[in-house]
């Protein structure tokens, strides 16, 4: 990204899972740290940090997250059937992690740089399978994707995150699909995982 790229200092959660621009994130909120978090971001209105875990776990000593993520907006809190805390998330911007710390409390900061937005670009012939594949896999899931305007099916990164974020595929793919930068890329990286699924 270049240097005129926003700078942000975040706090981060590192999941097991992969947030991607324009996803939904439901998460159950028990730990001290993230607690202090969430209270925070609702306070300010500010965002935190999604990234992959690439060693670690989510409980207990900080993880050692991917330096790619999603930055993450609370959009509905509720309180959960064994009393914890739950929280609706939904993702915005990447960024990339410059420099990181852990607070004495065990949350982790981060000093990111913000990636703007792919820009949004048709769909090429040789790429419809893929908005086929979503449309039905979204008829079987149901969800808020579901009901998405008919434009956002012609718009080739809406169309790749959404699929890389339904399809099953591992976290570490999904995490390269994360960090692609070029819409048209993501969609023919998705379609060389294809024969994996059509021959299962």
């Amino acid at each position: 990204m270049t240097a005129t790229a926003p700078t942000l200092d975040i706090p981060l959660f590192p999941l097991s899972t992969v947030l991607f621009p324009g996803g939904l994130l439901s998460l159950r909120v028990f730990e001290r740290r993230y607690l202090d978090m969430v209270r925070d971001c609702a306070r300010g209105g500010d965002g935190f940090g999604v990234c992959l875990i690439l060693q670690g776990s989510e409980v207990g000593e900080p993880a050692m997250p991917a330096a790619i993520g999603t930055l993450a907006h609370i959009v509905d809190f509720y309180t959960l059937p064994d009393g914890l805390l739950g929280i609706r998330a939904s993702g915005g911007r990447r960024f990339r992690v410059d420099r990181s710390r852990v607070r004495d409390n065990g949350l982790a900061h981060a000093l990111v740089q913000v990636w703007p937005d792919e820009a949004s670009v048709a769909i090429p012939p040789e790429f419809l399978l893929l908005v086929t594949i979503l449309e039905r896999l979204l008829e079987k899931t149901g969800g808020p994707h579901s009901k998405a305007a008919r434009t956002c099916f012609d718009d080739a990164a809406w169309v790749g995150f959404r699929l890389a974020e339904t399809l099953p595929l591992e976290n570490a793919e999904r995490q390269h699909l994360l960090q692609m930068s070029d819409p048209l890329e993501r969609l023919a990286q998705l379609v060389h995982y294809l024969p994996r699924f059509q021959s299962a």
